[in-house]
């Protein structure tokens, strides 16, 4: 058996655990609203049309602030169709996934839905085929309580109290030839800032996220993000970083993705504050990391794709990947990697919630269930709070083709001194081999400690509509502690959290 050693230190902090960084993502994309949150026609369905069995699971997994309507879906979207008497709402061509909109969910829809979850709405604005007097039209039609043309007509559409959306994205991937509108960075730049500055008008208190690059392989990563910034720097509140990774058929590289989303968020970090140090600013920008997960987007393009003049679907199935024991693991290690960065990232959305690629699948008619990224997502979400903090990693290193090599075991910790607990998160990228992982847990020492585990001898297990239970989380029973120091055996490509509690 391989051996690895870890070390806690409280007071080895990196940052606070914003619980922002626990969001999501719904956009009018594929199943993901319609037979997705919302079903008129099952069995759990509330008076609303949204399903109750859903809505249970949402609140279980332990989302936070929620990012809608898009996504590609809002460089065409006209916010006026998702307003007023939904018989009168008008149907429109999604350009964007090659469906048609009904417009039956719109934004107080969507609000009464965020109302049963506990959730906070993150509004984006379409800049593609829109620009500054559309997006000041929302805002206005949104947030101000009453007096104006556009805040009576919220009212006569039957919200009488304002929806009081704090967080805004200035558009969605600017960066990329496939979006409507897309623009070089100079050009976006300017009009985020005009944009920005437009609202900050009318409301100084918003928070404003603007594009960085849709991923960090984009010919223009790293000047996108310096030329935007230039433009934007002391207009916004953050920048965008938006990745998904996918196992192309060498599995030891898909479980060290965790390594390029380090890498990608240090870079940008980096260039931030570039910007920061050429303008002799004192503001920081943070990142939203506002849409991450694994998407096996080679098989969208060569499987899922529509085409075709006559062919606009309304609500087809696009993006329902199958997540595998394989991918819940790199998963865990992309959350960790958020964690790791919390002085930076303060605001983070999985793409997406429900359906498309989502930790939750359901059935026109049928089942609700927990894919297995749920299972992390639901833990750390649930556990991770306060602070936080580095852990040195001692682990043997694996050779891979894309990254070089790589620590077996990665790990990062999460500490909240208010509560005395805490976790401690590990994963096992060996394909073969179990480790033994000796824990130093300095200041913690004495503590009472409980570990879970999501691993199967079969790396591709996963979760269906015909065994929606074959995949979950068991107690790792090799956990021991004395005094000071714990071990624990990871089963191979494995995901553990180790949950802490201080004995007063």
């Amino acid at each position: 058996m391989l051996h690895a050693r870890i070390s806690i230190d409280t007071n080895s902090v990196i940052g606070p655990v914003n619980r922002r960084l626990f969001g999501s993502f719904v956009e009018h994309l594929g199943r993901s609203v319609y037979d997705g949150i919302y079903e008129p026609g099952h069995d759990s369905a509330d008076d609303n049309g949204f399903r109750r069995d859903v809505v249970e699971l949402v609140k279980e997994l332990g989302v936070t602030a929620i990012r809608y309507p898009g996504g590609n879906f809002v460089s065409g979207f006209r916010w006026e169709d998702s307003v007023g008497p939904v018989d009168r709402r008008p149907r429109r061509l999604d350009l964007a996934w090659h469906s048609t909109e009904t417009n039956e969910v719109g934004l107080a829809e969507f609000d009464s839905w965020l109302k049963l979850i506990g959730s906070e709405m993150m509004l984006a604005l379409n800049l593609g085929t829109r620009g500054v007097q559309e997006a000041l039209d929302l805002l206005e039609y949104a947030n101000l309580a009453q007096g104006t043309a556009l805040a009576e007509q919220r009212i006569a559409d039957g919200h009488p109290e304002p929806y009081g959306v704090q967080m805004w994205c200035l558009g969605n991937e600017m960066d990329g030839p496939w979006q409507l509108g897309h623009r070089s960075a100079d050009d976006y730049g300017k009009l985020a800032a005009q944009t920005a500055r437009a609202m900050r008008s009318f409301d100084p208190s918003l928070e404003l996220v603007v594009c960085g690059s849709s991923s960090a392989s984009m010919p223009t990563f790293g000047e996108w993000e310096r030329t935007v910034l230039t433009h934007t720097y002391d207009e916004v509140d953050y920048i965008s970083c938006h990745a998904y990774y996918e196992d192309r058929g060498d599995r030891g590289d898909f479980l060290a993705s965790g390594v390029n989303m380090d890498h990608f968020i240090d870079s940008v970090t980096a260039t931030a504050d570039h910007v920061k140090a050429v303008r002799g600013s004192s503001k920081t920008i943070n990142i939203s990391f506002d849409e991450w997960n694994i998407w096996y987007n080679e098989r969208f393009e060569k499987v899922d794709k529509l085409t075709g003049v006559d062919n606009w679907p309304v609500a087809p199935r696009l993006l329902e990947d199958q997540y595998t024991v394989t991918d819940a693991v790199v998963f865990g290690s992309l959350l960790m990697s958020l964690l790791r960065h919390a002085d930076r990232v303060t605001s983070a959305s999985l793409a997406q919630l429900v359906n498309v690629i989502a930790p939750i699948m359901t059935e026109p008619g049928g089942l609700a269930w927990r894919q297995t990224t749920f299972f992390p997502f639901a833990e750390t979400s649930a556990h991770a709070s306060g602070s936080a903090l580095t852990v040195n990693v001692e682990s043997e290193t694996y050779a891979t083709a894309s990254y070089g090599d790589v620590p077996l075991i990665d790990s990062v910790a999460t500490f909240d001194d208010q509560t005395g607990s805490g976790a401690i998160y590990l994963v096992n990228r060996s394909e073969h081999e179990s480790i033994e992982v000796t824990i130093d847990l300095g200041n913690l020492s004495g503590s009472a400690l409980a570990a879970l585990s999501l691993w199967s001898s079969d790396p591709d297990a996963a979760n269906t509509l015909d065994d929606p239970d074959r995949v979950g989380l068991t107690p790792n029973g090799t956990l021991r502690s004395s005094g000071a120091t714990a071990s624990i055996t990871l089963p191979p490509i494995s995901w553990t959290q180790i949950t802490v509690s201080t004995v007063k």
